[in-house]
């Protein structure tokens, strides 16, 4: 049996703060890029499938991999060959999904049925048993709870937190879970893998925000939970994917209902550093409008300005310095500052008289 005490793994975060080259771009070719789960160690990291080749894993595979293995107990075979699954890569098809129990490979099964996906009989008895021990279920040691909570676990990181994840089976999980209790609605909400990382970490990565808007709407999600590397689904927001306005008013709730301004951990990125360093200039100028604050910086003492200027991104150094609190006088812990940083490349002088006019103003104003 799978303890899950385990869902708590090391921490050897990649800074995808100082990685150069992701061609992630607002407005750029078009590609959708995916933000993905990098091995066991709760960091992430962008690609696309047109970038992705060779010994490089496919976003499926390595995006799905932490939530699969919530699932590879060898009791819960019952459990994956149970589960509803959409053609990878392919989002929720509003016609068709697959559904192992129900068809063969390959064939084609009505949504309706999706809508009427069940959680197994094994999910719901070990929620009965844990609705009945909370709230001391997260550090019980009796055997049977933790078989039952590791059975919920499974169960639910396998149906809410994959690439292909329907939202359909998610509400569907949802409704039945409710009944039993608030407490425990938000015990499963909130559950959390090896890495740290809830089904609102997961489904914010796949920029599936049909199913962020579901977990958010329960009321209970807790949106600052930090994964193992010190990451909320809060931070990651700037590296989705967000295409339509109905996934943009997903974004906006989740950076109005967190904390924009936590620190990674490890490397102590924050969101706005994190939309900085990928382009992201929409996702920038959304966080600056929630409060994120522009002077932050990480444990190398780089701030969101110096990282613009490291990446030679004109329009959003321009963004940065109409912040009113902006200070372009920041030294990180080599004493570099953002006119330095941009100094050091013949292609950035265009930033750099950007940052003297802005020096120039401050101190016109007597800042």
């Amino acid at each position: 049996m799978e303890k899950t005490d385990e869902i708590s793994p090391s921490t050897s975060l990649k800074s995808i703060m100082k990685k150069k080259d992701y061609g992630f771009r607002a407005g750029g070719n078009g590609t959708k890029k995916n933000l993905q789960f990098v091995g066991v160690n709760g960091g992430y990291e962008t690609t696309s499938s047109e970038e992705t080749s060779g010994e490089d894993s496919s976003p499926e595979d390595l995006s799905d991999s932490e939530a699969e293995k919530e699932c590879d107990g060898p009791d819960h075979k019952h459990v994956k060959d149970a589960h509803l699954t959409c053609e990878a890569g392919q989002g929720i098809p509003k016609g068709t999904c697959h559904a192992a129990q129900e068809s063969g490979p390959g064939e084609e099964v009505p949504y309706s049925k999706a809508e009427r996906y069940k959680p197994s009989e094994e999910f719901l008895n070990a929620c009965r048993a844990l609705s009945q021990h909370l709230p001391e279920t997260g550090t019980t040691t009796d055997q049977l709870l933790r078989q039952s909570l590791n059975t919920v676990s499974q169960e639910w990181f396998r149906v809410s937190s994959r690439k292909s994840s329907s939202p359909a089976v998610v509400a569907s999980y949802l409704r039945e879970v409710q009944p039993h209790s608030p407490h425990f609605l938000k015990l499963l909400v909130n559950l959390a893998d090896r890495n740290g990382n809830t089904a609102l970490h997961y489904s914010v990565s796949h920029s599936n925000f049909s199913i962020a808007k579901l977990l958010l709407e329960t009321g209970v999600c807790n949106v600052d939970h930090q994964n193992k590397a010190g990451y909320t689904a809060v931070m990651i927001t700037p590296l989705a994917s967000a295409e339509t306005n109905e996934d943009m008013a997903v974004v906006w709730k989740l950076l109005r209902e967190g904390n924009v301004n936590i620190q990674a951990t490890q490397g102590g990125q924050t969101a706005l550093m994190l939309g900085v360093s990928h382009d992201r200039e929409d996702m920038v100028q959304a966080l600056l409008s929630c409060q994120a604050d522009v002077n932050l910086q990480d444990h190398d003492g780089s701030s969101a300005l110096m990282l613009a200027c490291h990446h030679g991104n004109v329009d959003l150094v321009r963004l940065l310095l109409a912040h009113p609190a902006c200070d372009s006088s920041l030294t990180d812990k080599a004493g570099r500052t953002a006119l330095s940083i941009a100094l050091k490349s013949p292609t950035h002088m265009e930033i750099a008289g950007l940052l003297r006019a802005h020096a120039e103003q401050g101190r016109s104003l007597g800042l």
